[in-house]
């Protein structure tokens, strides 16, 4: 099977199966209960087969697929991987099945629900292999509508608040990102490229037309005046392109642009003060929603401010690494104060979520290899931790039908696997050494300490407040004397329930003993990106 098909599956997979969920008869939900995972299980085999196939020595774009899809705009149907996204698809995968396992307890409009997760999968997963921006922008929303429909029908008291609430923020920050790839399609000049024997697939980038004005080659070997083209944006900044561009209204085009983007992007991170849809959606959405939510969407943010704002506006990124610094503080220290304040076990597990992404901020904003590997690598282990955390409440919520930390006690006694696996998940995502939230944490701490030596100070308080308010939790809820209003209402782990939470658990302790299987796949793109950003600086500074 070649590479670029499996790119393709990947996508369209979900979307036929959809499809076809929605025409099955709503009297046997089986069927589609039986599709759905069945079209998730064949995802994660392809993306097994992806990691198989995958280079780890080379920073070029693997599995490519690339057909003109729009010719008078130059829009092509561009997809593949490269270091970046190649974690990022193998984590959807993962998740998406697993979220499906526990999606089987959903009895409400079954072929809806399912028709709605499939397209979110095909969506998440077009985001992470998208080369053209015109094309990572139409998956980037085509997300928003499925998960704005699970929260707002599946989802709990206040789920239309939640879901209006979620669609509001993501839209705005999805027309600020709109507007930033018009300017950006409209900017792009191939004449910047010219000389440069650029090469893309195995084809020249930049070819004279017949008036002699060099223009971007489209797949089908057409020229267009304008690209959407990622790799061509890439290029572009590499030749100092988007920096000499016209100022808008008195400030510099990719300060403007950088902007734009990383706001659009910081909203679905979410950043402080952009963050306060989060809490209110993985309230009130169904478990296997919010394990989605956060493992993947979360990493959606960080991930398009790698790709974007990193890669093509390198000079911009340099420029705006201190504000990114003190967000990314915030994000870490504000949001472990405000766990300390909850009683609803998700809201306390939203907070820490908010709390983790800004290590990937602080992370990003210490431009040395320690600092981008540790915030990539945060974004992996949150992927793992937060969707077991996310399915644990599910667990004791189906049971008890309330998420107050207060309400409990002493359930180590009669759930003694529960509280284990439990116990588990809070000291990874505290932090704890030998799993995975330690590694990254640590990463971003060495490599930030240098440039901004105050803020990693402050930060470090998060290691303190974040294991206070898990052991709390875990005082509350598990030790103590026992709550005899819940007897004979909590009966033990069932057969769904271990086979969504083991493998996020061993998950979770191979990452922290053995963290070299991730960094084998990543950190060459990553340093590869990190020389453009200094290259970018020292061709600003004229050296």
């Amino acid at each position: 099977m070649s590479g670029g098909l499996i790119l393709t599956l990947l996508i369209f997979l979900p979307v036929a199966a959809a499809a076809i969920v929605w025409a099955l008869p709503k009297e046997r939900p089986i069927l589609a209960q039986a599709l759905s995972l069945g079209t998730l299980g064949v995802n994660l085999a392809l993306c097994i087969v992806l990691w198989t196939q995958f280079d780890a020595t080379s920073t070029d774009l693997q599995f490519v697929t690339r057909v003109v899809w729009i010719q008078d705009f130059g829009v092509e149907y561009f997809v593949g991987v490269d270091q970046l996204s190649f974690w990022m698809v193998v984590l959807t995968g993962v998740i998406s099945l697993i979220a499906g396992i526990s999606s089987l307890s959903i009895k409400k409009h079954t072929r809806g629900y399912w028709a709605m997760f499939l397209l979110l999968n095909a969506g998440m997963f077009g985001v992470f292999v998208s080369l053209d921006f015109f094309l990572f922008y139409i998956f980037w929303e085509i997300m928003l509508l499925p998960m704005y429909f699970l929260i707002g029908i599946w989802g709990g008291p206040r789920k239309e608040y939640a879901a209006i609430k979620f669609f509001l923020y993501t839209l705005t920050g999805s027309v600020l990102m709109l507007l930033c790839m018009i300017a950006l399609y409209y900017g792009s000049d191939a004449r910047a490229l010219a000389g440069t024997g650029l090469q893309l697939a195995g084809q020249a980038a930049v070819r004279l037309n017949d008036a002699g004005t060099p223009m971007f080659v489209l797949a089908n070997g057409t020229l267009a005046e304008h690209t959407f083209n990622i790799p061509f944006m890439h290029a572009l900044a590499s030749a100092g392109h988007w920096a000499s561009q016209a100022s808008i209204l008195g400030f510099g085009f990719t300060k403007i642009i950088w902007v734009g983007l990383f706001i659009g992007f910081a909203i679905k991170l979410p950043m402080f003060p952009l963050h306060t849809w989060l809490p209110d959606a993985h309230v009130e959405a169904p478990t296997p929603v919010s394990a989605i939510l956060a493992g993947i969407l979360l990493k959606m943010g960080t991930y398009g401010i790698l790709r974007f704002n990193f890669q093509i506006l390198p000079e911009a990124t340099r420029w705006a690494a201190g504000a990114m610094a003190v967000f990314g503080m915030i994000n870490i220290v504000y949001a472990a104060f405000v766990c300390l304040a909850q009683r609803d076990l998700k809201k306390i597990i939203a907070y820490s979520s908010v709390s983790h992404m800004g290590f990937c901020l602080l992370g990003f904003a210490a431009m040395t290899p320690q600092g981008l590997s540790g915030a990539y690598f945060t974004m992996i282990a949150h992927g793992v931790v937060s969707p077991m955390l996310f399915l644990l409440v599910g667990v004791i919520y189906d049971r008890s039908h309330t998420r107050d930390v207060e309400a409990f006690g002493g359930l180590a006694s009669q759930m003694p696997e529960y509280a284990a696996l439990t116990g588990l998940a809070f000291f990874a995502s505290l932090g704890l050494p030998g799993l995975a939230g330690f590694v990254g944490e640590v990463l971003v701490f060495l490599g930030a300490f240098s440039a901004y030596r105050g803020l990693v100070m402050v930060s470090v308080l998060s290691v303190i407040i974040t294991a206070g308010y898990y052991l709390w939790t875990m005082q509350r809820v598990f030790l103590g004397k026992f709550n005899e209003a819940w007897a004979g209402h909590l009966p033990p782990l069932s057969w769904r329930e271990r086979i969504t939470l083991y493998p996020l658990g061993l998950s979770a302790i191979i990452l922290g003993l053995f963290p070299m299987f991730v960094f084998s796949h990543m950190n060459r793109g990553l340093y590869a990106l990190l020389e453009n950003t200094a290259e970018a600086a020292r061709r600003v500074a004229g050296l």
